[in-house]
């Protein structure tokens, strides 16, 4: 018997399950009007059908490359959007992309290594697979957003980043995402983003910038991190992906915080 693809329906939480999305996902898409369902049941429960499955399959994609939510609805919904021709663009973009990761697993095998006393690697080859255009994109974003007095923080994360040992790098890495986990549990618990209560997180937080930058943020530099959180293409997507909404609350969070307990 013919397993006809095109005639089969989920719900909201079969959906979820397939894509490995959540369903708070969903719902929050089909709020925003970027992915509504096929039709709703008399019961209130959505149903999603191949056209709704293959536009979330292109949602997915450009929130792996770093597209914010209101941009990939209008890139969705642009006259004359050729899915076939997009998903080939994708497909080469990813292709680049794994043959960056693929030397940046090299670059990261040959450090183990090292580090575990079996070999020694080139000062060259500690850093085969970073991409300087990417970078250099990212950095041209902010300071063209937020001027050159933005630069001087890019320099300074950039040498705090230097002179970690890679052990260090971890511990820093590992904090922050400590960190960010405990943001989602207290935005998904219903906490709002200017309850005090997240004042010891948001302590924490501060703290780690403050590592990073290797000066203490000021009230108004606190909250300008917080905006760039939500402008920024990239931060905004890490966000996004974390819990739908996580950007733009954490960001009133910091500047609520950064009224509360900071001071310029």
């Amino acid at each position: 018997m013919r397993n006809d693809a095109s005639l089969r329906t989920y719900t909201v939480s079969q959906l979820a399950r397939l894509s490995g999305t959540s369903v708070r996902t969903l719902h929050h898409y089909d709020e925003i009007g970027l992915l509504k369902p096929a039709s709703v049941g008399e019961n209130g429960y959505r149903y999603y059908g191949r056209e709704e499955m293959l536009r979330l399959q292109q949602i997915l994609l450009h929130r792996e490359f770093g597209l914010a939510l209101g941009e990939i609805g209008a890139l969705l919904d642009r006259v004359g959007h050729d899915r076939l021709q997009m998903l080939r663009e994708q497909r080469a973009r990813i292709e680049g992309e794994a043959d960056r990761f693929r030397r940046l697993a090299r670059t990261i095998d040959r450090t183990i290594a090292e580090l575990e006393g079996r070999d020694s690697v080139m000062d060259k080859q500690l850093y085969e697979g970073f991409s300087p255009e990417k970078q250099a994109e990212h950095e041209a974003w902010i300071i063209d957003r937020y001027g050159e007095t933005a630069r001087e923080r890019i320099e300074s994360g950039r040498a705090a980043m230097a002179a970690m040992s890679p052990e260090q790098r971890g511990d820093w890495m590992a904090e922050v995402a400590g960190l960010e986990g405990d943001f989602v549990l207290a935005m998904q618990a219903g906490t709002a983003a200017e309850d005090p209560a997240l004042d010891p997180i948001l302590s924490r937080h501060h703290a780690w910038v403050e590592r990073t930058w290797k000066a203490p943020p000021t009230a108004a530099a606190y909250a300008g991190l917080g905006r760039l959180y939500v402008d920024n293409p990239e931060f905004n997507a890490r966000y996004e992906g974390l819990n739908p909404g996580l950007a733009a609350w954490m960001a009133a969070a910091m500047a609520a915080y950064a009224a509360r307990a900071l001071a310029d």
